[in-house]
């Protein structure tokens, strides 16, 4: 959720780092972008980035929370200066996750940033992507906004375990001509 205080989230950090984590992922402080407190969340990730030292920082926004549109693209906008290797969504455990829109509006900061920094961040949405139909939606927005150097899961991933299944499914589904039961995968 975020909660825990800064000096335990680093300390977590440094601990993961330390024991061969390459990819670190850590919710930011959403009280600060309800309170427009933008220093602060900047200076959070700016810590955490620091902290991870050659891992990979993933910034979970918590976009579900944020209230508006507006606040998710200043989230991501300061994530993006603070440091951050990959934004996302959520942690996919909370409703609302990821969404069209909020991933659009994320998509759009990373591509507005790339075209002021030159540099490519990447892009998760995670929770609530559970159908491949829905998955290729979201490809298809990925490459309208971003292009195809982003669709490869070094800049785009989907955070959705249960689309694995879906997408089995459909393979099977493709092979066999005919849909199987959830339960067989």
């Amino acid at each position: 959720h975020g909660l825990s205080p800064l000096s335990a989230k680093l300390s977590e950090i440094r601990a993961s780092v330390e024991a061969g984590a390459q990819e670190i992922d850590i919710v930011i402080s959403r009280h600060h972008v309800l309170t427009g407190n933008w220093t602060a969340l900047y200076d959070e990730v700016s810590a955490f980035k620091e902290a991870c030292g050659e891992a990979h920082l993933k910034t979970i926004l918590g976009t579900g929370d944020l209230g508006t549109f507006r606040n998710v693209a200043k989230a991501s906008w300061v994530c993006l200066m603070a440091g951050a290797d990959f934004i996302k969504t959520s942690t996919g455990k909370i409703s609302p996750a990821a969404t069209m829109p909020v991933t659009l509006v994320m998509l759009e900061a990373i591509r507005d940033f790339y075209y002021k920094t030159g540099k490519k961040i990447a892009m998760k949405p995670a929770g609530g992507i559970s159908k491949a139909k829905l998955a290729l939606h979201y490809l298809i927005m990925l490459n309208e906004v971003l292009g195809e150097e982003w669709m490869n899961n070094e800049w785009f991933r989907f955070g959705a375990s249960s689309l694995a299944n879906d997408i089995l499914m459909q393979l099977m589904k493709q092979k066999t001509g005919v849909y199987q039961s959830a339960d067989y995968f």
